[in-house]
């Protein structure tokens, strides 16, 4: 008899184990942020439809979960007539909130209602699930938790600057090396697409870019030339691509390709010399410049960067970038921001297959008590209590079960010890015990006991 599944793909059970990774990872998350001067934050899993859809751009709108009106709403439609409109026209009827597609643009609702309660620049960290209507694969799932860090109410290069080490130092914490950051500036590429005086617009033109990593440069070179941009331009978004310019000659390598001038090209090039020159400290990430970062979400204005482990092939694991006027959205425009945001399942995929994680984190327990009887569980509870008191994790296995199914499911939880109060054992007031990973077993008073585990 076939067992029907009753979970939905992309939207994952989590085991005990999966969320101590979880803990791990934001225990030392939370701790930089807080040393960098971040304060946390929390908002609705649940927006308005209107504060979600249009902010993204055309391809991101399309993944926003949307959710029916509550009640009989269709009674109060014309059906006939609904069925003339097309897609967005109806979900705009039948629909008036959407779940969280991530976290910036309910931060920048949250700063807009909350001005007058904040102090500028304002510092948050966010740590909550978000949801995309997307095909599920490795790495990308439907519902997923993102890590944002964010800085508002400043156009310093130095918030960036700040951001970038924070990234460094929690890979660092988190043992992960050979991690690439690449950079490029929004302003850079809108110059660049003004000189095109292109027929179509500069979300399609970062997007055709943001599909150089997955399918080729030649599908954004096409895209150039079906839409009538001329060979010279497309020489030089073709020089662009296949050149890596190095950080410490990006200004001589960059003018060597661009010989186009305004002022948006000018403050980009301008914008990621000096955060070159800002996060030289950083020692343990490969700074790149690549011109082919687009970040396709529309409210990027300035700096953008993502970063990627080059030893798992997962793609990004975190990624970001300055926004202005983000605010005014909600009707308050308290100037710039910028963020980072880590891609918490790709980075456990990354820790996972690299070996990364702390052995400890799958051990549920430090001590289980087998069940030898009545007057020995008695005892075995006694000296079960000292323990957490002590901070030792343990407890008595409830039943007296055979010693063989006791000590299978020890194992099956993955426990370091297990204790044996025995007629022996209460005589001597002492504890047998049996290491589960070596076999090893030893005689030993409670204190003594009480003293190995805390070491």
């Amino acid at each position: 008899m076939s067992i029907k599944n009753f979970s939905l793909s992309g939207l994952p059970d989590l085991s005990s184990l999966e969320v101590k990774r979880r803990e791990y990872i934001f225990s030392i998350m939370k701790n930089i942020f807080e040393k960098y001067g971040f304060s946390p934050l929390e908002t609705p899993a649940i927006e308005k439809r209107e504060t979600l859809m249009g902010n993204y751009g055309s391809e991101a709108d399309k993944l926003v979960y949307q959710i029916l009106k509550s009640g009989d709403f269709l009674s109060k439609q014309d059906k006939e007539n609904l069925l003339k409109f097309d897609y967005k026209t109806i979900a705009s009827l039948i629909s008036d909130k959407a779940l969280r597609y991530d976290l910036t643009i309910p931060f920048a609702r949250y700063v807009s209602k909350n001005q007058s309660d904040i102090a500028f620049p304002f510092k948050r960290y966010q740590m909550q699930k978000v949801w995309r209507a997307d095909r599920p694969q490795k790495g990308r799932l439907r519902e997923f938790t993102q890590c944002d860090a964010d800085i508002i109410g400043s156009d310093s290069l130095w918030l960036e600057s700040d951001l970038l080490k924070i990234y460094d130092e929690v890979f660092r914490n988190l043992g992960l090396e050979g991690l690439v950051l690449k950079v490029n500036n929004r302003k850079l590429l809108e110059g660049l697409f003004i000189s095109l005086s292109a027929n179509f617009s500069f979300s399609e033109f970062c997007i055709f870019l943001d599909k150089i990593e997955k399918k080729g440069k030649d599908v954004f070179l096409n895209f150039l030339k079906n839409n009538g941009v001329d060979k010279k331009n497309i020489t030089i978004f073709n020089s662009l691509l296949n050149k890596s310019i190095s950080i410490e000659n990006f200004d001589t390598e960059f003018l060597n390709i661009i010989d186009i001038n305004n002022s948006l090209i000018e403050d980009g090039k301008k914008e990621i010399s000096d955060l070159f020159l800002k996060i030289k400290v950083i020692k343990s990430l490969n700074v790149e410049f690549d011109f082919s970062l687009a970040r396709g979400l529309d409210y990027y204005t300035g700096m953008i960067f993502e970063i990627k482990c080059n030893k798992v092939d997962i793609g990004s694991i975190g990624g970001g970038g300055r926004y202005d006027n983000l605010t005014s959205l909600f009707g308050n425009n308290v100037g710039s921001g910028v963020g980072i945001s880590f891609g918490i399942e790709r980075i456990i995929i990354c820790l996972d297959e690299l070996n990364l994680f702390p052995n400890d984190l799958d051990c549920l327990l430090d001590v289980l008590f087998v069940n030898l009887g009545k007057d020995e569980a008695f005892l075995s509870q006694e000296y079960i209590d000292k323990l957490r008191s002590d901070g030792v994790k343990c407890e008595l296995f409830p039943d007296n079960l055979k010693l063989k199914k006791q000590m299978s499911y020890a194992n099956k939880i993955g426990v370091m010890y297990t204790a044996l109060v025995g007629e022996e054992e209460i005589k001597t007031k002492k504890i047998t015990l049996k290491n589960m990973i070596n076999g090893t077993q030893e005689s030993i008073t409670l204190q003594d006991l009480i003293k190995k585990l805390k070491k």
